[in-house]
């Protein structure tokens, strides 16, 4: 991605380096007249009953389901997401606008028990306009949570996609938008500067997915003014592997972890603790696993991303890292990076303190559970962690001493549908998915009937 000084933004093919499309930022009047659009369509949408919302959800899934081809190819074109990978984005989204489709309607508020001569109720509003800023890493996953979420509680939206999937972004919410009356949700195109005066227009939340300190941004902005803010941002998600667990499976989870997407997936690992009685078979099969993965992932989004996760691997190998596998930029057209491993890290290095958000897993060898847990419990991010162990008291001590959202026990990925976590610190606030994102999407208003004279 490449932004020109008339503000045209040109997406390239990471696999290829080749011009993709170009969009334009919104001018402050686009922006402007897309809130004021939502603002005026807001009366209806809320008045509209929360069955005839759910059709209108369950149309707009059924018409981005025909469509999954389409925006998969688009996927991959922009973020160089394989095809079988992106597709699995859009199922993932289809199924989520039915989730919202399905949960609007139930929705619903308490009675309280008051006085025998009055009725006490406590009722979910929608908030009311909605800003919606969305990745490029599932741009057709994210987007349908948040916009299905905000739609099925009767708010209106503005939708800006990440400005390296614009047209992929776009083309969903157009989807969606045909099974709306008009004005429900809107559309802007841009880079961070749109996103930024979005955020500071006149809406009543923002929901973000993306770096932390956009996040920081936004808190800051919407706490200025009342408006409310779910995000989910920034991780650096530890791996804690225990003594007495299989090293090549640990091995396979961690790579599976580290190298899924490029490591472009918000809870990848970022980091591993591995206890010194399993480290050397962990460490050699890791190794391998590097390898088998090197065929198997697409490349970064972009050139200037591939730059940031290299700067933090030379970094640790500049003051003592060593790189068992990959580590260096390869020759050739696009922003491929390899399935990386570096040994020998250190608590200072920035590439087990910040997000790196590629395939890289830097790895530091602890003597002890507890050790790896206290420095996995360290840092200014609390997205998720997982933990690989036999020792039920070891996963018990882990899961509730983790200062994340997300705690996985043997298991990298995976989990029951409907969990919903809440990140902590610098990852973000507020509940991003599951059913409690209605609650974050609506304001609760108490109501005490009472008759004349009462």
């Amino acid at each position: 991605m490449t932004l020109t000084e008339d503000r045209t933004i040109t997406v390239h093919d990471p696999r290829t380096g080749t011009v993709v499309g170009r969009v334009t930022n919104a001018t402050s009047t686009r922006c402007a007249a897309a809130v004021a659009a939502a603002r005026a369509a807001g009366p209806g949408w809320a008045r509209t009953a929360a069955a005839e919302r759910g059709a209108a959800l369950h149309a707009a899934a059924a018409a981005v389901r025909s469509a999954a081809d389409e925006l998969a190819a688009a996927t991959e074109q922009e973020t160089g997401k394989p095809f079988a990978d992106a597709r699995g984005g859009v199922d993932t989204g289809v199924g989520t606008l039915v989730q919202y489709a399905e949960l609007g309607p139930v929705h619903r508020g308490r009675t309280l028990h008051g006085a025998w001569s009055a009725t006490d109720l406590m009722v979910p509003e929608p908030r009311g306009v909605v800003a919606v800023l969305t990745p490029w890493n599932d741009p057709v996953a994210v987007a349908a949570g948040l916009i299905g979420g905000a739609l099925a509680t009767g708010n209106t939206v503005v939708h800006k996609p990440s400005e390296r999937s614009p047209h992929t972004g776009r083309r969903f919410a157009e989807i969606v938008a045909e099974h709306l009356p008009p004005g429900v949700l809107e559309i802007v195109d841009g880079d961070c500067a749109v996103g930024a005066e979005l955020v500071a227009a006149d809406v009543d939340a923002v929901a973000h997915v993306g770096s932390s300190a956009t996040g920081r941004s936004i808190a800051l902005s919407c706490a200025g003014r009342g408006a409310h803010a779910v995000l989910e941002n920034g991780g650096n998600d530890p791996l804690l592997v225990d003594a007495g667990v299989d090293p090549v499976w640990a091995a396979e989870q961690a790579a599976l972890g580290a190298f899924a997407n490029a490591g472009q997936i918000c809870v990848s690992v970022e980091r591993i603790y591995v206890h010194a009685a399993v480290a050397p078979r962990f460490l050699d099969a890791l190794v391998e696993q590097a390898a088998s993965w090197a065929a198997r992932i697409g490349p970064l989004v972009d050139e200037r991303h591939r730059a940031q996760v290299h700067a933090h691997v030379t970094g640790a190998l500049a003051v003592g890292a060593r790189a068992l596998a990959g580590g260096c930029v390869p020759d050739g057209a696009g922003a491929f990076y390899p399935p990386t491993v570096l040994a020998d890290c250190e608590p200072g290095m920035a590439v087990l303190r910040e997000e790196t958000f590629g395939p890289v897993a830097p790895v530091r060898v602890v003597p002890d559970f507890a050790d790896g847990l206290r420095e996995a419990c360290e840092g200014g991010y609390g997205l998720a962690a997982t933990v690989l162990t036999a020792d039920m008291a070891h996963a018990q001590t882990a899961w509730r001493e983790l200062p994340v959202g997300t705690v996985k026990v043997n298991s990298v990925f995976g989990g029951a549908p409907g969990g919903s976590a809440q990140p902590r610190r610098g990852s973000g606030q507020g509940f991003g998915y599951g059913p409690e994102l209605l609650d974050e999407l609506t304001t609760v208003k108490v109501v005490h009937l009472a008759g004349p004279g009462a």
